[in-house]
């Protein structure tokens, strides 16, 4: 007998993460069943809130929609917003199925390679909640961490218009330049694994949330074997 077909919901706080992280569900979780809930308002009031200030509703906002997605039969959540994933944390004692933060993945993979890691970033409110879980994440495995943060705003207003090949461009000039002082780099949002193609030969290890969260997904949903990439 077959196994029933798996469930993930996602939580996006922008609509721009559906569309980026279509290419990593066909590659990594095709014959998962994906239920998208988008609320466009999160990334907004995150963003009205100014950097480090997290509505206190968008934390209302994720534990509800988690809650929505768990009694629509989902087997886990992925939040795929990094700038509120201390909403993940909060909101695991009220549901029931595993709740996953898009770049935890890469940030465990990154912290093994070395105590200093390169944060990049193209969205100032995305830092400080990247930076708590990137030393979270380290105190965890008892690694010491010294992160270096580089954040490139135009690259994320280059992607929301659809320019990708700008967006690339600068976001490649920075691993260049961080290359030369870190043991790792991570990319701080979903929208930067577009640049995932072009990482084949990089100086130091460069993660995106896309690649190691959904090969992080489909050993949760027990699809295969931990290790397996």
């Amino acid at each position: 007998m077959n196994e029933p077909q798996k469930t993930l919901g996602i939580i996006h706080a922008v609509n721009l993460t559906i569309r980026a992280m279509q290419p990593f569900i066909e590659k990594y979780v095709p014959h998962v069943e994906v239920m998208h809930l988008c609320d466009d308002t999160i990334q907004r009031d995150n963003i009205r809130a100014g950097v480090g200030v997290i509505p206190k509703n968008n934390y209302f906002k994720f534990a509800q929609y988690a809650h929505n997605l768990q009694e629509a039969g989902a087997d886990m959540i992925l939040l795929a917003c990094s700038t509120f994933n201390y909403s993940a944390e909060l909101a695991r004692p009220m549901i029931d199925i595993p709740i996953m933060q898009i770049d935890r993945p890469m940030m465990e993979e990154a912290v093994q390679q070395g105590p200093r890691v390169g944060l990049l970033a193209t969205l100032a409110t995305t830092v400080p909640s990247s930076e708590r879980l990137l030393r979270i994440v380290a105190a965890e495995q008892s690694k010491p961490i010294e992160i270096t943060t580089v954040l490139r705003a135009e690259a994320f207003q280059a992607i929301q218009k659809g320019d990708v090949e700008t967006h690339n461009r600068m976001l490649l000039e920075e691993i260049d330049k961080l290359s030369g002082k870190v043991d790792s780099i991570v990319m701080a949002q979903l929208s930067m694994s577009a640049l995932a193609p072009l990482l084949g030969h990089t100086r130091v290890p460069v993660y995106n949330s896309g690649t190691t969260g959904f090969r992080r997904i489909r050993q949760m949903l027990a699809l295969e074997p931990a290790g397996v990439a």
